[in-house]
């Protein structure tokens, strides 16, 4: 079982609408994110990724075994912030508690800790997800707080929980 992360090809359109039209996966994820996750949807969202300043966002497609089953990325900040990225991701359900994305959260980090002027990786998931919470902190990443009633989605209000990872001297 060999887990990488590639850049985007088209070849991966099936297996993302595949795994992206998951109810319980929108759920965790902003608005951006359709559901349900259509043929169209995954065509566009790898023109986006394939086509994006790598200075700024680090996107990558999650293979296991040539095939894709999620996807991670890290977005550099602006600003005063110049120095921090958020980090997003999704697993496809089939795949998930099995250490995956830790490894992939770890690897995608220490990349951007290598190759850019990043110190801060962060990151805020809702508060009941208990799965993502388990692979940042598996990760390295420390807990910051909570923002109380910080998301509203689906009709619900909910708190988040703010993440972080700082690049070792």
């Amino acid at each position: 079982m060999k887990t990488e992360l590639k850049k985007f090809e088209e070849k991966y359109a099936m297996s993302l609408a595949k795994y992206g039209n998951n109810k319980k996966l929108a759920d965790n994820m902003r608005n951006a994110f359709p559901h349900p996750y259509t043929l169209e949807e995954a065509y566009k969202f790898i023109e986006t990724c394939k086509n994006n300043d790598e200075k700024k966002d680090i996107v990558r497609a999650i293979i296991l075994d040539d095939e894709f089953i999620g996807t991670i990325g890290v977005f550099v900040k602006d600003d005063v912030y110049s120095l921090s990225a958020e980090i997003g991701y999704w697993l496809a359900e089939p795949f998930w508690g099995r250490g995956i994305m830790t490894k992939c959260v770890k690897d995608l980090c220490d990349y951007v800790f290598l190759n850019y002027n990043i110190i801060r990786i962060f990151t805020e998931i809702f508060a009941y997800n208990e799965g993502s919470k388990r692979v940042l902190e598996k990760a390295g990443f420390k807990f910051e707080g909570t923002k109380r009633k910080s998301i509203y989605k689906n009709g619900n209000v909910y708190d988040s929980l703010a993440y972080a990872l700082i690049k070792e001297d």
